[in-house]
């Protein structure tokens, strides 16, 4: 019993997430997280990649830039890049995480396993090994944009990931608690090869 790479999906969150002031606010789509976290799904060969925004302009610019690079409507992305074509024909936009969640289970045909992640630690975070060897079927891993998932999109997974950190070689303080700022790309590519990665 493992978690199938075929099986899962990504979710990038904008909304509830945080902003630096820990208010609950709703980021802007990037043009880099679209692609980049496209090709990361495309590579490890996930099932595809789900962007979650609540705003209807920011849905329609994320369709639009899919649309770009897969041909849509006779756009001319597609002949000129065929690896970003393959990559972005894997995303979808949706308005919530909940919809997000049902995009999933009407395309797997059971719900999803919703997995989060976070850079923050928390004593209830499952290490890779531990989630990658104890999950079987759909799951729809949940990350955030701006300074993280809020604690109620937290709260509506069912399991949450140990976070992407260096080996510390002296231990962290009040004055230095460690720089763990890693971009929502960079994040991404590391968890999925933790996941999914050749491990020989």
């Amino acid at each position: 019993m493992s978690l199938q790479a075929a099986h899962t999906w990504v979710a990038l969150v904008h909304y509830p997430v945080y902003d630096r002031n820990h208010k609950v606010v709703a980021t802007a789509l990037t043009n880099l997280d679209l692609h980049d976290i496209a090709r990361s799904v495309r590579t490890y060969n996930l099932a595809g990649y789900l962007i979650v925004h609540p705003v209807a302009a920011q849905r329609e610019l994320a369709s639009r830039i899919a649309g770009h690079w897969t041909g849509d409507r006779g756009a001319p992305g597609a002949p000129k890049n065929d690896f970003r074509r393959m990559a972005v024909e894997r995303v979808q936009v949706v308005a919530s995480l909940a919809g997000a969640a049902a995009f999933v289970a009407e395309a797997e045909g059971s719900q999803p396993t919703l997995i989060s992640t976070a850079a923050r630690p928390s004593p209830d975070a499952r290490g890779y090994d531990d989630i990658r060897n104890s999950l079987s079927g759909p799951a729809l891993l949940v990350l955030g944009t701006g300074w993280g998932l809020t604690e109620d999109a937290l709260a509506a997974c069912a399991y949450r990931l140990a976070p992407v950190e260096a080996l510390r070689t002296t231990p962290t303080t009040a004055d230095d608690p460690g720089y763990n700022h890693l971009s929502v790309r960079s994040a991404c590519a590391i968890i999925l090869d933790r996941l999914y990665g050749d491990r020989k």
